[in-house]
């Protein structure tokens, strides 16, 4: 889950990272009052998840509040790659004289949080890793530890940053590393981290990324979720529990498992299809939320075949197929589904899918490329 830019430096001023003067506007109008609040030469930030924002005319320096006034009109009136501006952020105009970029994120292979900096800032960091690898300095943190204070002066010097800012900038990378573990975070970024001319260090712009999986111990975070990233579906996943993403393809997936989820995907891919979506129902998933992942999976309008793998452990296969079945009654569709049905009360499981006329597969192999053959068919 993506927090937005205001979101993300209020979370970090919290913590003690310097952010500048401003507030989030919903219309032209506040725009116009908060400009006046800051002294009129302010910077119009649309809020929205994607990057790019700068290039798309997402982001404009005012110089007076009409000005503001006037772009903030421009700016809400926008969709940006696809998301329509709701909000923009009106930010005090900083005097920028160096951009730097600083981020805190999870290295898998390493089993630990990584620091990454770079004295490019202002750019986004997988460009500065094409054009300049040179200049991106990494530093892993034991996580028993914490970000230690010779971590941060080793960044500080790799990335050339003058001695007079060190002690400011030892506070911000506590911060930002505070802020990262609090929230549970993948990612916590400041690009740029500028050095104003009044030689302060000030967080221009921020990032956070959170862990989905630990949502439920930041329900105020959670909240904070724009539904406006997401499709319908994922939306409607989410009320009933269900792990849903939405991919390309054109053969809906529901799984029990996500590691089978995966499996079940890279098959179906094998021989010659393409999934339409990661579906993972869950363990012990009744026929009511069966019934759900079916209609969500339907919802698309891409699929043209579905492809039901289940492994009954704890999921009895009997729930599934009369959850199935009753998706089935309720949606009237006419895609073809081919069900795979392995462990407890597979047997009845089977039997029920059978008297329904709906097509079964012994094996994982026999059923992905029944439903690739169907929805060949079908296209």
């Amino acid at each position: 889950m993506k927090l937005h830019e205001y979101q993300s430096k209020l979370l970090f001023a919290k913590n003690g990272i310097p952010i500048p003067r401003g507030r989030v506007a919903a219309t032209a109008r506040e725009a116009r009052d908060i400009a006046s609040e800051l002294g009129g030469r302010v910077v119009i930030k649309s809020q929205v998840l994607v990057g790019g924002r700068g290039k798309a005319g997402g982001i404009r320096l005012a110089k007076s509040p009409s000005d503001a006034e006037d772009l903030a009109t421009q700016v809400l009136s926008m969709t940006i790659k696809g998301l329509p501006v709701r909000k923009v952020l009106v930010d005090e105009a900083a005097d920028i004289h160096k951009e730097i970029y600083f981020g805190i994120t999870n290295d898998r292979a390493a089993r630990r949080p990584v620091v990454i900096a770079s004295s490019e800032g202002g750019v986004e960091i997988e460009e500065v890793a094409r054009t300049d690898p040179d200049k991106i300095v990494r530093e892993h943190i034991d996580p028993a530890l914490g970000l230690r204070d010779y971590e941060i002066r080793n960044i500080a010097l790799a990335i050339e940053l003058p001695r007079e800012h060190w002690r400011a900038f030892e506070k911000i990378a506590h911060g930002l590393y505070n802020t990262y573990t609090q929230t549970d975070a993948t990612l916590a970024e400041i690009n740029p981290l500028v050095i104003t001319g009044d030689k302060r260090l000030v967080a221009l712009d921020g990032k956070i990324v959170l862990d989905d999986n630990a949502l439920y111990r930041h329900l105020d975070l959670a909240e904070m979720r724009d539904l406006d990233e997401e499709s319908a579906q994922e939306t409607e996943a989410r009320k009933y529990g269900l792990s849903y993403v939405k991919l390309d393809g054109e053969i809906g997936c529901m799984v029990n498992g996500a590691g089978l989820a995966m499996g079940t995907m890279d098959i179906v891919k094998l021989f010659g299809g393409a999934p339409a979506n990661f579906l993972d129902i869950g363990g012990g998933a009744q026929a009511d939320k069966v019934t759900a992942a079916l209609r969500i999976i339907l919802s698309d309008p891409k699929v043209r075949a579905v492809l039901i793998n289940i492994f009954g452990g704890i999921t009895r296969c009997d729930e599934v197929a009369r959850g199935i079945i009753a998706a089935l009654a309720e949606l009237k569709t006419h895609v073809p589904m081919v069900v795979r049905l392995v462990g407890t009360n597979e047997a009845e499981g089977r039997r029920l899918l059978a008297d329904a006329n709906l097509i079964t597969a012994a094996s994982l192999a026999d059923a992905a490329q029944k439903a690739v053959a169907a929805a060949q068919r079908a296209g």
